[in-house]
Formats: structure tokens, sequence, C-alpha cells
């Protein structure tokens, strides 16, 4: 597998950013209030990938993978890798809409009921976005194989 681009990222963002604020143009009347409850629903995942980043980190410099009893099998390694970089895509994609409705929701702000009380869950929503996609990137990173130092030259 390839590490993740943050190019690929940052098109996802720009890509959902420009589609959430046409939405948002044509039908905010119709959207529902917007609590920050429903913007931090990325948090808790961003915080679970941390705490697997970590361990893995340990596994992996402590030399515990493999498929012993105490060890970390390297399917479930795989899997967090897995899980990072859809993890990755989510939360650019998810940030992008927030940053969308952020952008759309800053000229109406002061004009606007509706925007202001919008406002705060739209900027968790973003945060909480940023915070998914840093912790994916952190996963895969941690999850890396370690690069083996090459072999003592023999002296004769």
């Amino acid at each position: 597998m390839r590490p993740t681009r943050v190019w690929d990222l940052c098109a996802n963002v720009a890509l959902a950013a420009v589609i959430a604020w046409l939405a948002t143009n044509l039908a905010y009347s119709s959207f529902p209030p917007i609590s920050v409850f429903s913007g931090a629903s990325l948090l808790p995942v961003a915080v679970l990938e941390v705490v697997l980043a970590f361990m893995i980190r340990q596994r992996v410099e402590n030399r515990g993978i493999g498929d012993g009893s105490r060890q970390l099998h390297p399917i479930t390694a795989a899997r967090a890798m897995a899980l990072a970089k859809a993890s990755a895509q989510v939360g650019s994609l998810v940030g992008g809409i927030w940053l969308g409705f952020v952008i759309w929701l800053l000229p109406q702000y002061s004009a606007l009921r509706a925007a202001s009380a919008d406002m705060p869950g739209a900027v968790v929503g973003l945060v909480a976005g940023i915070a998914l996609v840093a912790a994916a990137l952190w996963l895969e990173y941690c999850c890396r194989a370690p690069i083996d130092p090459p072999d003592e030259a023999a002296t004769s």
C-alpha cells in the first residue's frame, strides 16, 4: 500500500466545499438547525484512531508484530492501515462539506439569526473533520513496517 497523498485529500476538501457551498446557497432555508453534537460526530472516531496508533506504534517499535498470542497479528495491522486510509478520505470529504457550510455562513453571520446559531456546530464539524484526517494520517504512519538496519559487514 502506498501512503495517502495529501494532494488527494486537499482535492477532496476543495470539491466537497464547493458542492456544499452550492447546496447551502440553494437550500439553506430548508436545513434543520445545526447542533454542536452533529458537528462533533467524528471526534470519537479520531480519538479511537489516535489510541490505536499509539498501541500499534509501541508494538512495531518493540518488534511485537507476528502471529504469537502476545503479538499484534500482521492482518490486524493491515486492517488498521485500511481504516486509516478510509478515515482520511472520509475526514477530508466531511471537513470539506463543513468548510463549504462555514464559508456560506460567514457573510450571513450578522444578518441571519439562524446562521449565527449554526456557526458553532459548523466550526466544530470542520475541526472534527480535520482531527479525523490528522488521526488517520498518524495511524497510517504508525502502521508502517520498520526499516531494518543494514547487516553488519563481516570482519576478517
